[in-house]
C-alpha cells in the first residue's frame, strides 16, 4: 500500500461473494469494475483486496471511499414476479 493510500487502511469495504460451479466470485460494489474469481473463499478475499487496493489508486474511486458509511450498507433479497 502506498503512502497516499494509509488513510484507507483498517476501512471495511463491503463485498458480495457468490458461489460458482468452479469456485467464486466476488465483488465490491462500492467501485465499477471492483471483482475477482478464486477457487477457495480464503483465495477471492485475498484476491478482492488487492483488486481493491488497485482501484483506491484512482482519485475517484478514493473520494467514493472517504463518502462511504458502513451503516449506508443492508442485505435483502427480492422475488421478482412476472
Amino acid at each position: 500500500m502506498t503512502d497516499s493510500l494509509t488513510e484507507f487502511r483498517g476501512m471495511k469495504f463491503p463485498v458480495i461473494l457468490t458461489k460458482e460451479d468452479d469456485g467464486y466470485l466476488v465483488e465490491c460494489p462500492l467501485f465499477e469494475g471492483c471483482f475477482t474469481e478464486g477457487d477457495t473463499v480464503e483465495e477471492v478475499l485475498a484476491n478482492i483486496k488487492e483488486v481493491i487496493d488497485l482501484c483506491l489508486e484512482e482519485s475517484e474511486s478514493r473520494e467514493r471511499a472517504r463518502k462511504f458509511k458502513l451503516g449506508e450498507v443492508e442485505f435483502r433479497f427480492v422475488t421478482v414476479e412476472f
